[in-house]
């Protein structure tokens, strides 16, 4: 968990400065896998489907930063039930040279598992995706050590 302090002061009539204080805690208790694979993002969703039972569907591009051409949009998937999420995250935005997560630009997309679909058996779980013709690399990934891990919370 990340704790991040904002600080607003305030000015009231007899300009008295009051300072409030507000204190934001994120939760990374997710499970993130980096994945290499040269395919679109709809033909690998597809094989990750049918793989293991997943229904991901095309969601709204993400868009992070400024609107216009500072603003970096990340194509996604993703797969809601009442125990579990996953999402499918192209790593690399539409259109410049730009990530979602800079310092993992070897992979193509982010998988994220939350809830009951968080792997007792990460190892066994990147072998499964391993095993699919489209994907040529996988690696699990502590969310804790990535600088922009916002990226992932939704």
């Amino acid at each position: 968990m990340s704790f991040y302090k904002l600080q607003v002061l305030l000015l009231g009539p007899g300009k008295i400065m009051q300072a409030l204080q507000l204190y934001i805690e994120y939760d990374y208790d997710f499970d993130l896998y980096g994945v290499v694979a040269a395919a679109k993002e709809y033909k690998l969703a597809w094989a990750l489907n049918r793989l293991l039972g997943f229904r991901l569907k095309k969601q709204q591009d993400l868009c992070y930063g400024l609107s216009g051409p500072e603003g970096i949009m990340i194509s996604n998937f993703e797969y809601i039930t009442d125990h579990y999420v996953v999402r499918l995250l192209q790593n690399r935005a539409l259109g410049p040279e730009a990530f979602l997560l800079p310092e993992l630009k070897r992979y193509d997309y982010v998988l994220q598992l939350t809830g009951t679909m968080r792997q007792s058996y990460p190892q066994e779980f990147a072998d499964r995706l391993r095993s699919l013709p489209l994907v040529q690399g996988v690696k699990q990934i502590d969310p804790l050590t990535l600088k922009l891990k916002e990226h992932l919370i939704f």
